[in-house]
């Protein structure tokens, strides 16, 4: 685990108002370095608009929201920062070498031939695309697709890597196995990862949580400290606790 004193990210007051709607409400947390950070949420609890501010996506952001140590969006943070969208962000006309080898020459043009493939080779080790390296991604599975997209974000070898809903869809064993390599690109490179889902039950493989509600942040910790306050079993339970508490307190 990455050592470093300073958080990956850091929020103060942060806030999204869309037309007459705040969709993120004054927002203050951190994300530790090294570490896989869950964004855990309900559909339409603002997960999706948080992950668009931090990569610098997202218009009308006040407070202050800083990434790796340049405020969120800065152009030195475009090649330390990898962002895999819900939806897989690569082309379907293109093989997944072909994909890799487009990205990779986009990441850096300088680099020469060999740096590339050397990079392209070790993104399909990682994701375990190898053997379909050659095949069109209009022909893959919707797993394998995610995996590819997945694959262009680690291709600069980021030291913050935001996914929005990367296992929406896939089967047990696939979700299973992509949180497998989240934890391995956590513990052995040191990479930091900020992963949303709705699905509960995720939480518990997450070394740290962010738990959104209606905009609203309802805890910043770790899964064992949220059961331990709520004297509850399950991350989920310990949701569910929370969002009471808050709508007794309103």
């Amino acid at each position: 685990m990455n050592s470093h004193a300073s958080p990956a990210v850091r929020a103060a007051a942060l806030t999204v108002v869309r037309g007459s709607r705040t969709v993120l409400d004054s927002l203050d947390f951190t994300v530790p370095r090294g570490q896989v950070t869950g964004l855990l949420g309900p559909s339409g609890s603002g997960k999706s608009t948080l992950i668009r501010a931090l990569v610098g996506a997202q218009a009308k952001v006040s407070g202050a929201l800083d990434v790796l140590g340049h405020p969120a969006g800065d152009p030195a943070l475009r090649d330390r920062v990898g962002y895999v969208t819900q939806s897989p962000s690569v082309y379907r006309d293109l093989t997944v070498s072909q994909n890799l080898e487009y990205f990779a020459t986009v990441i850096d043009a300088r680099a020469s031939r060999a740096t590339r493939r050397a990079a392209i080779t070790k993104a399909l080790t990682d994701v375990d695309l190898t053997d379909h390296a050659d095949d069109l991604v209009s022909r893959l599975s919707g797993g394998q697709s995610s995996r590819a997209s997945l694959a262009v974000a680690l291709l600069g070898n980021p030291e913050l890597l935001v996914l929005d809903e990367p296992t929406v869809g896939l089967d047990p064993v696939l979700r299973r196995d992509l949180w497998k390599l989240f934890h391995r690109l956590a513990d052995e490179r040191g990479t930091t990862l900020l992963v949303s889902s709705h699905v509960m039950d995720e939480a518990e493989r997450c070394d740290r949580l962010l738990l959104l509600r209606e905009g609203r942040l309802l805890a910043d910790d770790t899964p064992d400290a949220l059961r331990a306050e709520t004297q509850t079993k399950t991350v989920e339970e310990a949701f569910l606790h929370l969002v009471d508490k808050a709508a007794t307190a309103s």
